[in-house]
């Protein structure tokens, strides 16, 4: 009799000691536990100890930090109908623990699919330029969208980075060859834009000259003398009438009088 009732005894405190730590749950700093008893949601608890009621209540934990999710390549087809890969990488955390639980079945793997859908849906709205030149301004648009989108299931959607846009060879060799237009474009523009100041420059020039006709006899003298020491045997050089008439004059006044 003594027996049996020790054995009951110990029992009850075996019974007594799985309960309680069936009813004992820690959680850590970033962690939250959505708690439901009965099926029915009860609460979110949590950081540190949570006292269970064993079979009445059970807990999901939610972590709380930041998510980097790789989001896969996917074929995008641009507006202007050029075909490329794109892959991007998405930044993301649970702010509200129970609409992360009970809005969702998966909340990990709803996130990566429509990160995926928005990423075609929004670079195929926009030109093959702006996917290479504007990935700023990209990044933000596709990291609006999901953040609204999640928004009901309790996910922050804090960053989006288009990280590779894959073009095949063609397309690599088609854009090198626009580039390389549009450098030769630039330097035409510039070398015209050249010419322009330097032909303003010399018809102020030449009206300064034409004023004072002594400073055009003094460029010519000087335009003379800079090729004075050229090796070319002959040399054709204009002369202005004004210049021989006043030599002529000078000749007739030194010339003897008879």
């Amino acid at each position: 009799m003594f027996f049996d009732i020790s054995l009951g005894f110990g029992g009850i405190i075996f019974v007594a000691i799985v309960l309680l730590a069936m009813s004992i749950r820690i959680l850590r700093e970033y962690e939250r536990g959505v708690v439901f008893q009965l099926g029915r949601f009860w609460g979110v608890k949590g950081p540190g100890l949570i006292i269970l009621i064993p079979v009445l209540q059970q807990m999901v934990r939610v972590d709380l930090r930041t998510v980097v999710l790789d989001v896969p390549k996917q074929d995008v087809i641009s507006r202007d109908n050029v075909s490329v890969k794109v892959n991007a990488v998405l930044y993301f955390r649970v702010v509200d623990p129970e609409k992360a639980i009970i809005q969702v079945a998966n909340f990990f793997e709803a996130t990566s699919q429509l990160a995926q859908t928005t990423l075609r849906s929004v670079l195929g709205k926009h030109e093959l330029d702006d996917m290479l030149a504007e990935r700023e301004r990209l990044n933000i648009d596709i990291q609006q969208v999901l953040d609204a989108q999640t928004d009901a299931w309790g996910i922050k959607v804090a960053n989006v980075e288009i990280k590779h846009v894959d073009l095949d060879e063609s397309m690599i060799r088609a854009i090198a060859r626009q580039a390389e237009a549009e450098r030769e474009r630039r330097a035409k523009v510039i070398h015209a834009e050249g010419e322009l100041q330097a032909s303003e420059k010399l018809m102020q020039a030449a009206q300064v000259l034409g004023q004072q006709p002594g400073a055009m006899q003094l460029r010519y003298m000087q335009t003379l003398a800079n090729i004075a020491g050229d090796k070319s045997s002959t040399i054709v050089f204009p002369l202005p009438i004004e210049l021989l008439t006043g030599m002529a004059e000078l000749s007739r006044r030194d010339a003897p009088r008879t």
